[in-house]
């Protein structure tokens, strides 16, 4: 629904140019996160004021795109990051419905593909000649060179991403024909593109960066197949994309439960579909392996306990039973040998 807005932050050579109130411009790297809220708009303007303020703002110079609200209150919250040559933005808005016709993408300056994911209740994607896609949670569409309209209930939550359409058909020729095809949300690979680019939402990377080029083509192999790309590309693309796709939703199911004593790489292959002995070899392979990742992380969190005014009252063996440890005494020496003073001395 915000395509237009993600498209047009991506100029023929790259270069990251951010254009809605707030962001910064960056010759040829990354604009870290910028945010636009309604919360920011003028108190007094009434609903319909606040929507016209907005769409000026937020698309109108930025974006190509006609778009509609609901009957409650206008709010809208919009987060866009570029990434070197990749654009990625989240809306959150009263807005529930939009079009970006065909004269749209004739005015645009660039050629991206845009991949919209829904993260909010169902959307309807319409296809001008075409009978409508129904769009559960967590679905995505690709489009680019075709009119594209959504709609949607009084409150939406979507992704889109951007992505130079020379970088995708390098790769993986015959994509414009897998434009308007629903790719249902619990594909693979969808999946982990969506732990993905969760991940970049959540990273500060510097305006210039070696993993740019990482990033971008595993961003770009995980959008092959989870479109349905075949051939021999595609076979690499699995080998790179989902092996990197993979890695970080390990990496997200271990920070998310290294608090649990029973955490282990077989439950963590198990909660993702994955042998444990496939979860070791990954985390192996960038030189930390599983127990390191948990035994780090559990210390780094016993340390912030103990140095917080808020749990100055806590023993520290039930702190470190609280982080995950059972054995007080292999904490005691772990957090010696990390920290190179007792846990009561860090006190």
């Amino acid at each position: 629904m915000d395509a237009a807005v993600t498209g047009r932050m991506i100029t023929p050579n790259g270069a990251a140019v951010a254009r809605t109130r707030g962001t910064s411009r960056c010759e040829g790297g990354a604009v870290q996160a910028k945010t636009f809220t309604s919360a920011s708009l003028p108190e007094h303007l009434i609903h319909q004021e606040r929507f016209r303020l907005w769409r000026d703002i937020s698309y109108s110079r930025v974006a190509s795109v006609e778009v509609g609200i609901s009957d409650l209150p206008f709010e809208a919250g919009l987060k866009a990051n570029s990434i070197g040559r990749l654009g990625l933005a989240k809306m959150s808005a009263t807005i529930n419905r939009a079009a970006r016709m065909l004269h749209h993408i004739r005015a645009a300056r660039t050629e991206v593909y845009l991949f919209t994911i829904n993260l909010g209740p169902t959307l309807i994607a319409s296809n001008p000649g075409k009978s409508d896609i129904t769009m559960p949670t967590g679905s995505a569409i690709l489009h680019a060179t075709k009119a594209q309209a959504f709609v949607g209930s009084d409150r939406n939550t979507w992704a889109n991403l951007a992505l130079p359409r020379k970088i995708v058909d390098d790769k993986f020729p015959g994509m414009e024909g897998r434009q308007g095809a629903l790719i249902p949300a619990d594909s693979e690979a969808l999946t982990l593109l969506r732990n993905y680019l969760s991940m970049l939402e959540a990273m500060e990377l510097p305006e210039e960066s070696v993993l740019f080029d990482h990033i971008s083509e595993t961003v770009v192999d995980l959008l092959g197949l989870a479109t349905g790309a075949k051939g021999g590309e595609a076979e690499l693309a699995g080998t790179r994309g989902l092996r990197a796709g993979r890695l970080q939703a390990v990496l997200k199911q271990i920070k998310s439960n290294y608090r649990n004593p029973a955490l282990s790489a077989s439950l963590v292959g198990l909660q993702l579909g994955l042998s444990g002995r496939y979860v070791r070899d990954l985390l192996a392979a960038t030189g930390a392996s599983f127990s390191e990742r948990i035994l780090e992380l559990r210390l780094q969190d016993a340390k912030a306990m103990l140095t917080d005014p808020r749990h100055q009252d806590k023993k520290i063996g039930d702190i470190a039973m609280e982080v995950g440890f059972g054995d007080i005494s292999y904490f005691n020496r772990s957090f010696k040998k990390r920290f190179g003073c007792s846990p009561g001395a860090a006190r």
